[in-house]
């Protein structure tokens, strides 16, 4: 299965993995599903690390060695991705989190949140 991890799984999967749900290390750590990050995902921590964010003190450029080098396949963002944001019902208005779920859908991914507010969105996304 191909799987996009949201921006705070990507975190706890790098850093934290114990903050990890049983369900979501289980479909991290099984070879048969190929785990993509989004560049948005990078762009929000990027943002929120230099706003003094406490939940996101991360270096980005830290992070995306560690994806690349735990085989993570980089998503980058596209017009495609970016106009697929307009269909979006008005669920969540956090933008990172929106362009994570258009991207699922333009690219045939499933969505991994532990977001009660993404997993909304239902298809293509999966609370975990």
């Amino acid at each position: 299965m191909r799987l996009l991890l949201d921006t705070h799984l990507l975190l706890w999967a790098a850093g934290e993995p114990r903050r990890l749900s049983r369900k979501a290390r289980t479909a991290i750590a099984d070879p048969a599903n190929t785990l993509f990050f989004s560049a948005a995902s990078l762009w929000e921590v990027a943002i929120k690390s230099s706003l003094g964010r406490a939940d996101f003190q991360v270096d980005a450029v830290r992070l995306l060695r560690g994806l690349a080098e735990n085989g993570y396949e980089e998503l980058p963002v596209t017009g495609r991705h970016a106009a697929e944001v307009a269909h979006l019902p008005g669920l969540h208005s956090d933008p990172f989190d929106r362009m994570l779920v258009a991207q699922a859908r333009a690219e045939g991914l499933l969505l991994l949140t532990a977001d009660d507010q993404v997993a909304q969105y239902l298809t293509p996304v999966q609370r975990v």
